[in-house]
């Protein structure tokens, strides 16, 4: 069954990458760019990432193997505008998706057909209207929401997430983009949650499923089971199991 899943790379503090990058100036050279291809190092030294990229070399271990199941089990992705704008010339004649790529956007474009059988069509009415574009053309494997983060959080809050796997590289950037950032309207001052559309007493519940632990990165998997209320329990009221004392 198609599945929706997405994976990250955050350091201990949540970052993907360093504070955003804004302007004309080259974003290989900025804090943004050090910050994520610090978190991502294991990504990069893996052989099977450098083979489907067309490189030499890397390490035959288990970032390697995760790396190798990502792209054998994605059918189709679902990317945001600013990450295929930015891969396109790196990525070459033959990136390396392999599949369908629906980006999500608002300013159209005639759909990018590149070799190895990637394609990039540009979808302009939504997120949910992508991933369903995405299964369609999933072949029956997973639909991988490749992000950024900021799209990452659009599919978690849209309920359409089935599967989050996180990357975490023992690393402390002491700030950037954050995957789970609060955005402008919620936070700890009360009120919705700006990026998952939260209520004050609501969260997003998961459950892991996978932890693969190396020197370099733990990999956790999350089912994602979706909102719920928060429902105190009477904890210190005087109302649970008490000792008697002997």
């Amino acid at each position: 069954m198609t599945k929706v899943t997405a994976q990250l790379s955050v350091s201990l503090d949540g970052c993907y990458a360093g504070p955003r990058h804004t302007g004309d100036g080259d974003w290989m050279n900025s804090a943004e760019s050090a910050a994520f291809f610090r978190v991502t190092r294991w990504v990069t030294n893996a052989m099977s990432w450098r083979e489907r990229q067309g490189f030499a070399g890397g390490e035959q271990d288990a970032n390697s193997d995760i790396v190798a199941e990502s792209f054998g089990a994605a059918g189709a992705y679902v990317m945001g505008r600013r990450m295929a704008d930015g891969g396109e010339i790196p990525w070459g004649d033959e990136p390396p998706f392999r599949a369908p790529v629906f980006v999500v956007t608002h300013r159209p474009r005639e759909t990018l057909v590149r070799g190895g059988g990637t394609s990039f069509t540009y979808v302009t009415d939504g997120v949910a209207s992508a991933v369903a574009q995405a299964r369609a053309a999933a072949g029956g494997r997973d639909v991988a929401v490749a992000g950024g983060g900021s799209l990452v959080r659009q599919v978690l809050r849209a309920g359409l997430l089935d599967e989050l796997e996180l990357h975490i590289v023992p690393v402390v950037l002491g700030g950037g983009l954050r995957l789970f950032d609060a955005g402008s309207g919620g936070g700890l001052g009360g009120g919705p949650d700006a990026g998952l559309g939260l209520g004050e007493k609501e969260a997003i519940e998961l459950t892991p499923t996978r932890v693969v632990t190396t020197p370099e990165v733990t990999h956790i998997r999350y089912a994602v089971r979706g909102r719920a209320p928060l429902v105190l329990d009477d904890r210190g009221s005087g109302g649970g199991p008490t000792r008697t004392a002997e």
